[in-house]
């Protein structure tokens, strides 16, 4: 028996950086590199006779064939040039070979210090292809993005002529590149010493480049004895850079500050690093990529101590900080604060003693790195029919599954497999069973199960077109290196020379693996993964969505909450939307005419306070739920802001001290001191009594000045935004012996968002809004609100000579959207099923980012196209930007408003005012949002949006959606009377009054009577309609709680009457009741069942001649009443609920429980307001689960996560038996209430807590209403809680 021994694997993951190709901006680099080399400067992979070889591909030469042409015409092909020395490389021109049909047309650049360990150009984030030439004599230039610094150079043909053959001559631009290189071998460091033994410094530039093979290792550390310090290292080859700038006192907050950029930097390519801080401002920039932070902490010195090393950390701090290894490579170009330190190294002028052999060359890589592809294998020799097979190798990819190897058997086959990120082996043997081993499970894999042999020929790559068992999904992309066969080194570089083994579509001496999360497209912190082509973003808790989790899922404010119909309530808003600023929670308080937006703070109201610190000063933080720029964003929008404030004291002076220096003051946003208090404004040290002059004691301006025994207040409104909200009250008078104060500070409550209706309208199609220009990082995102009555306009465009911005909608129902990306360009169009050109407003909203393009309208239609993997800018210049057409288009004729670029808000009414053609503001908001106005609410048109006016309507709120109704006792009755000369209301015309109290008699041939009550009692009057005649209308409750409607319109010896016995309405239920007549015909509905119809007799009269008054709950009289309701229905009066009472265009009840309002109506006994539970929801409510905005009170969390609707049918017949016990338990519980509401319903309604005025209140509840400010609301409750 033999053993299966000796197989390693080393699982590495890797990234190639583009080395720093920023060249100095004081000279210009741009002279020719390769007209001037020798003959022996030349390479390449093949050439197609001796005319064509490597020699004669300079740019515009005619000598030999004219041209460099390989004998094969495949991508195998290359052409390499060795610029003598290091080199700065900014672009290249390619011709075609002279005069021939022999020319390259796209192909790529490899580059390296040593001929060895190629590394690709990249740009965009992937190897970039170039567009090379389409004949024989045209020069093309391309201008590198980044430049290269390297001396061999490498052009690699991936298309050419289909007419001919490879063919190129070619320059190359850029100048001298030079900088000291040392040689760093894990154990040396420098030690730059200060000139002074401390150094202490607000700002800071370093920079250096660096190449290494190694994963960890400290680059640069510097540390000072009050705890800063600054270190730079690889871990994990990533690199980190740590910063300290010093702690808090008593460490209250951490200084500590980390980032990380970069990933897998061990390539042995050069990297750059540059470190820019200005105080606690941070540029972290490697290869390019700029990350910028702030430091933790309060302050803004870096103070070390005695020096800097670099490479790594003296053996006393390598102890201290864990054992930290340091750098092996090789580093160049080290500067500190202007200071060369390689230059200093070189002429010794800095500690270099722990260097064992100084040198100033960088040793090569031994590695030899294989690149594979989806259709990549390398065949590679080894020893046949052994008993032993030893294979090992180190890789890199970022796929979770592939063949990493395979060789056949002499019986069977050995495959070494990646699966779901595991490296798997799977043998089989055909004598045997096929067994499958998990290396990561700690199988041993020397077992000696079976007698193997093996075949000889080993494949790497995954791809084996020439075996059966070959798959596409099998294939490995990555790179491999330090390949071991029968425990050799296989020497790939004879490989690449056609020694030894095969290849086909591999890329040898090169790993060309990119890493698609670095830089990290992925935005607000939504998590990148990546396969071998692309990247994905999970934006799962973050709050915003889409391809790079760029779009937020939040509204800007609570005004835009509001016109999408929302209703009082705590939201999660956005205000800049894609910006840097993470969603936070407010509460919206949406009024009739206004939109609150509140933010809380932690203090209680009449929090105590005592003196804390040495001086008698007691010093109150208040801290909010949101962050200073979260407040700023709030309160920069907003037309106005509040917070109130209180001091309560007793013997505790406010402002004014003996000596005239305020005891008490308070610090605001921009974290100065104020010496006014609410009700007063910046500059005035007074009190809102003392604005006022009604201060207790009139040589003071505040109430606590006059340093009274008793307990006095001073209270009022702080207004003045720009110092909102209070963030730190000191209170300095509390020291004294009897001294008492108490402190309250309210939320910040903010009114408005200027920005949602910033508006404004193009009435030249000539005209239109010029902004400078707006650069933007790696996505792009347009937003605003239009309407128009024309089919065609340009809405938004700007005209540069790259990056093309422009949208415009078509045919009236067909929006435009043209990026450039580069040299490349994506159009999208939407076609909406409506017209747009319908002067309402619609939503535009556009994104370009690194995955795709989009386009949506309205939030419903929109369009998706990928983003071009190639031509993709991380940064991109846009110019000026114009809003509306230029010259010689289509101009845009209408208005619009809230146009957002990036978060960032554009003032459309500033720029308006001063641009011909176009004014500020839009009227005509009403035809858009007039339907969230229910129940007859009336759409009013404001300069910055729309209202709804609720005067005609039985319901109030912003919406007219809230139910208005009120709480009978027994005896209480609402009369509503109509004043002479004034019936255009009931009429129902609203031109002829312009408030309640313009209310008139008529003659009325139709009417609609609609309104909701919920009883327990019988018989009773609900609604009761006199003249000034004999006519009447009366709805009452009978005996048996059956509804009967009474008709006496005259003409007729008795009323008609309609009854309704099929149920017993007085159960305590809501109901609802509309009431129409229009000449004879009645129709009523009566809740959810269908409309009867009845008609009055024909000796009825048709008119309801004079009506004179409404009565509510119970009738008081003068003249001949119906004895039948006196006698039957009138005593004791109706107990119970009506709510939404309306005749016509008549609220008798809301009219009498909104004070304020002139109406002719009067209440006898006690009324108190209550929805009584019987408001229907007019506005179908979005399901809790799919509204992502709106936040239940009470332990409401970041609503971010998702969560999963499991659909185990294990838990579905769980949750069927749970409600029915549920249903069974709730059944017994109904009747229990029930029965105690019967045994109790006249004694536990109401609190029974008497206090003083109770003697001459006529009930309990009258009582408590004249000493409890809260009753409304706490009967509203009570009676709540016994409707079910």
């Amino acid at each position: 028996m033999s053993a299966l021994t000796g197989m390693a694997m080393l699982l590495v993951t890797s990234l190639i950086i583009t080395s720093n190709g920023a060249w100095s901006a004081s000279r210009k680099c741009d002279d020719s590199l390769v007209t001037a080399l020798p003959i022996k400067s030349f390479n390449s992979s093949s050439e197609y006779g001796r005319g064509y070889a490597a020699a004669f591909a300079k740019l515009n030469r005619v000598q030999g064939a004219g041209g460099w042409s390989p004998l094969d015409t495949n991508r195998y092909q290359w052409l390499q040039v060795d610029l003598g020395s290091r080199k700065q490389v900014v672009s290249i021109a390619t011709q075609g070979r002279y005069r021939s049909s022999d020319w390259t047309s796209q192909y790529q650049l490899l580059y390296s210090d040593t001929a060895k360990n190629w590394r690709p150009y990249l740009k965009d984030g992937n190897i970039w292809t170039f567009k090379g030439n389409n004949n024989s004599e045209d020069v093309v230039r391309e201008e590198l993005q980044h430049a290269i610094v390297a001396r061999y150079i490498r052009f690699i043909p991936l298309y050419w002529s289909q007419k001919g053959r490879i063919g190129v001559r070619l320059e190359l631009y850029g100048c001298s590149y030079w900088a000291d290189v040392i040689s760093f071998e894990g154990h040396s460091i420098i030690s730059y010493r200060f000139r002074s033994k401390k150094m202490k410094t607000v700002k800071d530039i370093i920079s250096l480049k660096f190449k290494t093979t190694a994963r960890d290792g400290v680059l640069l550390y510097g540390e000072g004895q009050q705890g800063d310090y600054i270190l730079l290292q690889l871990h994990r080859a990533t690199m980190e850079l740590s910063i300290n700038l010093g702690s808090s006192q008593y460490n209250l907050i951490k200084g500590h500050t980390s980032v990380t950029s970069g990933s897998l930097l061990d390539d042995g390519h050069w990297h750059s690093v540059v470190i820019e801080r200005y105080r606690r401002n941070v540029n972290f920039t490697l290869d390019h990529q700029t990350q910028q932070f702030r430091t933790n902490g309060e302050f803004e010195h870096l103070d070390l101590d005695y020096e800097l090393t670099f490479g790594g950390l003296s053996e006393s701090v390598r102890m201290s900080l864990g054992g930290k290894e340091n750098f092996a490579g090789c580093m160049e170009g080290i500067t500190y604060n202007g200071d060369n330190i390689t230059s200093l190294v070189r002429r010794k002028k800095v500690d270099i003693s722990s260097f064992r052999n100084l040198t100033f060359t960088c040793a090569e890589s031994s590695s030899f790195p294989v690149y594979f592809n989806s259709t990549s294998f390398l065949r590679l020799p080894g020893q046949r029919d052994s008993d032993t097979l030893s294979v090992s190798l180190s890789f890199r990819t970022w796929n979770p599954n592939g063949v990493l190897m395979f060789t056949q058997l002499a019986e069977g086959w050995l495959e070494l497999l990646l699966m779901e990120g595991k490296i798997t082996v799977y043998m089989n043997v055909t004598q045997k069973r096929s067994t499958r081993i998990d290396i990561s499970s700690g199988i041993g894999l020397n077992d000696g199960q079976w007698q193997i042999k093996t075949g000889g020929t080993y494949y790497f790559g995954g791809y084996f077109p020439h075996t059966s068992i070959w798959s596409l999904q099998r294939s490995f992309q990555g790179c491999i290196q330090m390949i071991h066969i029968d425990d050799h080194l296989v020497d790939l570089r004879a490989v690449e020379e056609g020694h030894i083994g095969t290849f086909e579509n591999v890329s040898l001496d090169m790993c060309a693996i990119i890493d698609r999360c670095v830089p990290n497209h992925c935005e607000h912190g939504g998590k990148c993964s990546q396969t071998w082509d692309t990247f994905s973003c999970n934006c799962s808790g973050t709050g915003y969505s889409g391809a790079t989790c760029h779009t937020s899922l939040y509204q800007q404010s609570c005004e835009e909450y509001k016109h999408q119909g929302k209703s009082s309530g705590n939201f999660w808003i956005d205000p800049d939307s894609s910006g840097s600023l993470p969603p936070f929670r407010v509460h919206c308080d949406m009024t009739d005419t206004m939109v609150w937006t509140t933010l809380r703070n932690n203090m209680s109201p009449q929090t105590s306070v005592s003196a804390t610190d040495e001086d008698g000063k007691a010093v109150l933080q208040i801290t909010y739920n949101v962050t200073d720029e979260q407040v700023l964003s709030v309160t920069s929008r907003a037309e106005r802001c509040e917070q109130y404030v209180a001091y309560t004291c007793r013997m505790s002076r406010l402002l004014t001290g003996p000596d005239g220096t305020p005891f008490t003051w308070w610090l605001g946003r921009d974290n100065k001191r104020h010496f006014y208090w609410g009700g007063s404004g910046p500059g005035i040290q007074k009190c809102a009594c003392g604005i006022e002059n009604n201060c207790s004691d009139p040589k003071h301006y505040c109430n606590c000045d006059a340093d009274l025994r008793a307990w006095m207040e001073d209270a009022g409104l702080l207004v003045y935004k720009d110092h909102l909200p209070v963030n730190t009250v000191v209170v300095g008078d509390t020291s004294r012996s009897g001294s008492e104060a108490k402190l309250t500070v309210g939320p910040l409550k903010c009114q408005g968002d200027r920005t949602f209706w910033n508006a404004a309208s193009f009435n030249s199609p000539a005209s239109s809004l010029h902004f400078k220009s707006f650069q933007t990082e790696s996505s792009t995102d347009i937003s605003f609100y239009f309407k128009t009555s024309s089919k065609y306009g340009v809405l938004l465009e700007n005209l540069g000579p790259n990056n093309l911005l422009h949208i415009e909608i078509r045919e009236g129902s067909v929006v435009l959207l043209s990026f450039d990306f580069g040299k490349n360009r994506i159009e999208l169009t939407v076609q909406t099923p409506k017209p747009l050109n319908d002067d309402q407003w619609h939503r535009v909203e556009a994104e370009k980012n690194t995955k795709e393009t989009v386009l949506q309208i309205d939030g419903h239609y929109r369009e998706v196209k990928v983003t071009p993997p190639l031509g993709h800018t991380e940064l991109e210049f846009y110019s000026d930007v114009y809003i509306g057409a230029l010259s010689g288009q289509r101009g845009f004729l209408g208005c619009m408003r809230s146009l957002k670029i990036n978060g960032i808000f554009f003032d459309l009414e500033e720029r308006a005012k001063v641009t011909p053609g176009v004014k500020p503001g839009c009227q005509g908001h009403c035809s858009t949002y007039k339907m969230h106005c229910r129940n007859g609410g009336k759409c009013v048109e404001q300069y910055n949006g729309y209202s709804c006016d609720c005067s005609l309507s039985a319901y109030d709120g912003p919406f007219c959606t809230d139910d208005v109704g009120g709480y009978f006792e027994a005896g209480t009755m609402v009369r509503y009377d109509f004043l002479l000369d004034h019936g255009g209301l009931l009429l129902g015309d609203p031109r002829s009054f312009s408030n309640l109290a313009f209310l008139g008699e008529t003659n009325l041939t139709q009417e609609e009577l609609v309104f909701s009550f919920s009883t327990y009692s019988a018989p009773s009057i609900l609604v009761y309609i006199s003249s000034r005649t004999q006519d009447y209308m009366a709805v009452v409750l009978r005996h048996n709680g059956s509804l009967q409607v009474r008709y006496s319109l005259g003409g007729l010896v008795e009323p008609y009457t309609i009854d309704i016995d099929h149920r017993n309405m007085a159960n305590g239920q809501p109901h609802s009741v509309n009431i129409t007549r229009n000449l004879r015909e009645i129709r009523l509905q009566l809740d959810h069942y269908t409309v009867s119809t009845h008609t009055l007799p024909e000796s009825s009269d048709t008119q309801f001649s004079l009506v004179k008054s409404i009565f509510l709950g119970k009738v008081y009289e003068t003249g001949q009443i119906d004895p039948i309701l006196i006698e039957h229905y009138n005593s004791p009066g109706f107990v119970g609920c009506l709510s939404r009472v309306q005749l016509n265009n008549v609220a008798p009840l809301k009219a009498a429980l909104r004070s304020g309002t002139t109406a002719p109506v009067s209440i006898h006994g006690i009324l108190v307001q209550s929805n009584c539970g019987a408001s229907p929801l007019t506005i179908p409510p979005i399901p809790l689960a799919n509204d992502l905005w709106k936040i239940e009170a009470g332990g409401a969390v970041f609503p971010f996560k998702d969560e999963k609707i499991g659909g185990d049918p294990a838990h579905q017949n769980f949750a069927v038996i749970a409600g029915i016990i549920s249903l069974v338990i709730l059944t017994v519980l109904c009747i229990m209430v029930f029965v105690i509401r019967h045994m109790f319903r006249h004694k536990g309604s109401y609190h029974t807590n008497e206090a003083k005025g109770a003697d001459s209140a006529n009930c309990a509840d009258a009582a408590i209403i004249v000493n409890d400010p809260a009753f409304t609301e706490t009967i509203d409750e009570s009676k709540k809680e016994w409707f079910i």
